[in-house]
């Protein structure tokens, strides 16, 4: 049974590289908000409403977590059994969904906008993270995993290559980006947008992607391998306004679940212990310096002194 330490630092919070020291807070310490959770992923932080939002793709519903109660409940269900959300450039909602092959958009009415849900006139495999750009373009991952059983969504068939895709912010055209990712999962930009990080999740060992973005903003040029994670098993990430990624983590053994994180030369930094393996992250709070994690079935939180950059 997990227990919050007592202690001040929270020993779970380790430092592999001096550097780190900057970011860890010696008064804070990871907190567990919610559990009951069969898979936690996609978390996402509305600070006009004060709350987040994560999915919990088998039980098929979208919870929440609200900062003023502590209160949890069930924001959306049935939600095709959605992974990865974000925000768009106003505000509104955008979600991955795995069992309806789609990106929607959850208008401030409560309708659903389909966003994509096809390219060349075939269907989408099974989005699974999202971002966006400062020009409003919507970047997603599509894996997959969703129509591989019917745990996580139904099982069908692929009819399009797992790719890396761009729904233009003015248009809505949507462009593939990138094909040659194994296992194309989560993503993020850099601060100023001029790279594009993504995991690889069925490269042996996993691999965090990183490419140059390129011709406006619309295309990607120059993949290479950013991290190789060794027996780590990066999912879903976020980036801070100093470039460092925190990336969800673990599976493999259980001292690498949590989240671990890596400067922007790709050398791993620190690590924040936790008892379940992590999905994903987000930063949140009233100056985005609070770090949400969806871990397996739970959700946890940890003051940072850092903030997290845009878009994510």
């Amino acid at each position: 049974m997990w227990q919050p330490s007592e202690r001040y630092p929270d020993p779970a919070v380790r430092i592999l590289d001096t550097s780190f020291s900057q970011y860890r807070l010696p008064l804070a310490s990871v907190e567990r908000l919610a559990e009951g959770c069969r898979w936690s992923e996609g978390p996402v932080y509305f600070g006009d409403a004060r709350c987040v939002l994560w999915s919990d793709i088998p039980n098929n519903r979208i919870q929440r977590w609200d900062e003023a109660t502590g209160a949890v409940s069930t924001y959306r269900q049935p939600t095709n059994n959605a992974n990865g959300n974000t925000r768009d450039r106003q505000g509104r909602l955008v979600t991955c969904e795995h069992d309806s092959r789609r990106v929607t958009r959850t208008e401030y009415d409560g309708s659903i906008t389909v966003l994509a849900d096809s390219y060349n006139g075939k269907k989408l495999n099974s989005p699974n993270d999202v971002v966006v750009t400062s020009d409003g373009s919507i970047w997603f991952t599509d894996p997959v995993f969703g129509i591989l059983g019917y745990y996580e969504g139904h099982k069908d068939e692929s009819e399009v290559k797992p790719s890396v895709y761009r729904i233009d912010g003015r248009t809505g055209q949507i462009t593939m980006v990138a094909d040659d990712i194994e296992g194309p999962n989560g993503l993020a930009f850099s601060p100023d947008e001029s790279k594009l990080y993504v995991v690889a999740s069925r490269a042996s060992p996993r691999k965090l992607m990183v490419y140059d973005v390129v011709a406006d903003g619309t295309k990607l040029a120059n993949g290479r391998v950013f991290i190789d994670a060794g027996p780590g098993t990066p999912d879903g990430f976020r980036v801070d306004v100093d470039g460092n990624l925190w990336c969800g983590w673990g599976m493999g053994e259980a001292e690498l679940d949590g989240v671990r994180v890596f400067n922007a030369s790709g050398a791993a930094i620190g690590h924040i212990e936790l008892p379940e393996r992590c999905a994903n992250v987000c930063f949140g709070g009233r100056y985005r310096n609070r770090l949400f994690m969806a871990a397996s079935h739970s959700l946890y939180a940890l003051y940072v002194n850092t903030q997290g950059a845009l878009g994510g």
